[in-house]
């Protein structure tokens, strides 16, 4: 057994350390999910705690970890008798990204199923890390119907299992703790709220604290063993010292003053839902405990803030997690010492007036900068720009960059045909997961099988095959391999107009909310983006294919405008980054995103018929193309459906990207059928 890191040798860090014991000492507090830049350690300190956590009792023989003095009624080893008990150490579980749904849920026992006819689940993770840690590094790449399953099991504290003719529940209570590094992508906000606790860790930048851990860690690289033995004398007295809180923990007591900060804090920072004030109670229960204290103390309140909300203050993925510290000690001084009234409305004045603090992340598009130079000025008589410093590649009247507009819920865009990319929910494709529609002969090593057809492919060669016993007899060549369909996220390349014509019809504002809402889409769906701008005398790729769409909205919140229009341009460094993208990920097909109203004024000659030919390039290839027309104005050239046109795509308007649009024609055309029926 490979020697672990010392949880006690890591080096600063405090809050990580701290969030990690105070769910040693209150597993009911709900998991850590760490959230930093790559090498700083957060992998380190997660499999150290494993080390220091009590050993727990289990039944003699069960594989689902039950407590002898509660084992589950509904475990699928029980019922359990007087069998006996185990004492074994806290295990730590890890989900690999890349698991399969059966891994991680358990599944029929193919092996005897077939061989001795018989049903046997074979458990899965969730039943291993059951009283113990379920650890998921890079918890944000994990696949969307891996999250679904964790979210049932945190829910429920149990997991069900429906499949292949196997009905199964068991318990699934664990500590989760997930590792995340932000620039790769974020988490689906239902996952983030199940972690209790949160933490930002970064490297240190104090050159003693470096030398150290450099220093700490070849030591523990050039004799694991001797460098635990070291350390173990405090890893002894921390492991005490969490036992120890354990014990204090029921006599804590949560006064009816520090309940009404709590409820005050989570309204004034406006949480979604109750599970913040839930997670702040018995994350300041801990901290008193872990201070050896039998009161809670607005102090220990102050730190489960600081701990159980900055994920969840965030309204998207566009927000910064964080909290503002002046705001939250000026609710707890104002609630200081305060009994909760008896009169459960709090009224106008109550714990929740004031709106919204100041301490959230504030969307990349609302951040400060210049107003656009349209606030309050016709069309017909633009204000004059102001003085600015030479722009960037020479570009003649470029402007400084406008804040976006309000995002909206958009139509759903999607890549036509069947594709084989990654799992996700954007266009359909053949997936590992999904609902089954048929089988096939397995083509290499088999990944699903399809229990019903491999049984009756197998039927009817039994007697000719000599079979006697209960079993089936099963060959190579009965196997069938489930074919099943889902979703898949795609890469979905914005190729964006940041011409003078777009700044010229003051409509750059409304067109970064439509990008910003296109952004906010493809987090949804869990696609990569990348982000291409053209204007001046040429294009640059501002974003190279990410999974993290709030890198992509920080570069459009940041884009000026100005110049020409070298559309062509544009359209052929797309054509590039796709090609590369290609190579790089065969599978996942692309959407390609053209926002501009169409003009082309730069870039040669002959600026309409490059751009055409350009279009052309993608049509060739067969990429899935959408123009958004952001043209305006009375007299329309038609410009934008004319490039859709040569794409080989489709073009909508602004108005037509909103889902509410649609939805509106529908409830419009509702409304007069029943005003013809009344008639």
């Amino acid at each position: 057994m490979s020697t672990r890191y010392p949880f006690t040798a890591v080096v600063g860090m405090d809050d990580l350390r701290l969030a990690l014991l105070l769910n040693a000492v209150s597993p009911a507090v709900g998991g850590v999910l760490v959230r930093g830049e790559k090498g700083t350690a957060k992998s380190t300190a997660v499999r150290a705690l494993a080390e220091l956590l009590p050993e727990v009792a289990v039944v003699a023989g069960c594989r689902f970890s039950c407590d002898p003095a509660s084992p589950d009624p509904a475990c699928p080893d029980g019922p359990h008798g007087d069998g006996g008990s185990d004492a074994r150490p806290a295990r730590m579980v890890e989900l690999p990204v890349g698991a399969s749904e059966d891994r991680l849920v358990g599944s029929l026992d193919i092996e005897r199923a077939l061989a001795d006819g018989v049903k046997a689940f074979e458990p899965g993770l969730l039943a291993d890390a059951h009283r113990g840690i379920l650890y998921v590094d890079e918890v944000n790449l994990l696949h969307d119907h891996l999250i679904d399953v964790l979210l049932d099991a945190a829910a429920m504290g149990r997991s069900h299992v429906e499949r292949e003719g196997v009905s199964v529940r068991h318990a699934a209570r664990f500590l989760l703790v997930g590792t995340m590094n932000p620039e790769e992508g974020e988490l689906r906000p239902q996952l983030l709220d199940r972690f209790g606790l949160t933490v930002e860790v970064a490297a240190s930048r104090v050159p003693e604290e470096r030398v150290e851990v450099v220093r700490r860690r070849l030591a523990f690289e050039d004799d694991p063993a001797g460098f635990a033995a070291r350390w173990a004398g405090e890893e002894t007295a921390l492991r005490e010292r969490i036992v120890t809180a354990r014990e204090l923990l029921p006599r804590v007591v949560l006064g009816d003053a520090v309940l009404l900060q709590i409820a005050a804090t989570c309204a004034a920072f406006e949480v979604d839902g109750m599970r913040a004030d839930i997670v702040m109670a018995r994350t300041a229960t801990a901290l008193a405990a872990w201070a050896d204290r039998e009161e809670v103390t607005s102090e220990d309140v102050r730190q489960a803030a600081l701990l159980a909300l900055p994920h969840r203050r965030r309204r998207s993925p566009f927000d910064a997690p964080g909290l503002d510290e002046d705001k939250l000690d000026e609710t707890l001084e104002r609630f200081k010492g305060e009994e909760p009234d008896d009169d459960p409305d709090p009224g106008p004045d109550g714990p929740g007036d004031g709106g919204p603090g100041g301490g959230g992340g504030v969307p990349p598009q609302g951040g400060e900068g210049p107003a656009p130079e349209t606030d309050g000025v016709p069309e017909e008589a633009p204000a004059p720009a102001p003085a600015q410093a030479p722009a960037p590649q020479g570009a003649a009247g470029e402007r400084a960059a406008v804040k976006a507009a309000e995002p909206f819920r958009t139509k759903m865009l999607s890549v036509p045909g069947l594709g084989d990319g990654a799992a996700g929910r954007r266009s359909r494709a053949r997936t590992e997961h999904g609902r089954t529609t048929g089988s096939t002969r397995p083509r290499g090593a088999l990944t699903k099988l399809h229990l019903s057809a491999t049984v009756r492919a197998a039927a009817p060669h039994q007697r000719a095959r000599g079979r006697s016993g209960a079993g089936l007899v099963v060959r190579r060549d009965d196997l069938r391999q489930a074919v099943r369909e889902g979703r898949e996220g795609n890469l979905v390349l914005f190729v964006v107009d940041a011409s003078g014509s777009m700044a010229a019809r003051k409509r750059m504002g409304a067109v970064k909310g439509a990008v910003l809402s296109l952004l906010l889409d493809a987090y949804q769906r869990r696609d990569k983006v990348g982000l291409v701008t053209f204007r001046g005398r040429g294009a640059e790729l501002a974003l190279p294919p990410t999974s993290s769409v709030d890198a992509a909205a920080a570069r459009l919140e940041e884009l000026p405008t100005g110049g020409r229009t070298p559309l062509s341009a544009g359209l052929l460094k797309a054509h590039d980054v796709l090609r590369v993208e290609r190579l790089r990920d065969p599978s996942r097909r692309a959407l390609l995103v053209v926002v501009t109203d169409g003009r082309a004024t730069g870039g040669g000659p002959d600026p309409v018929g490059l751009a055409a030919r350009a279009a052309r390039l993608h049509a060739a290839d067969g990429t899935a193309a959408v123009v958004v027309d952001c043209e305006a104005g009375p007299v329309r050239l038609g410009l934008a459906g004319n490039l859709a046109r040569d794409l080989g795509g489709t073009a909508v308007t602004l108005d037509e990207l909103r889902a509410d649009a649609i939805a509106g024609l529908v409830r419009e055309a509702q409304v007069n059928r029943s005003v013809r029926r009344a008639a």
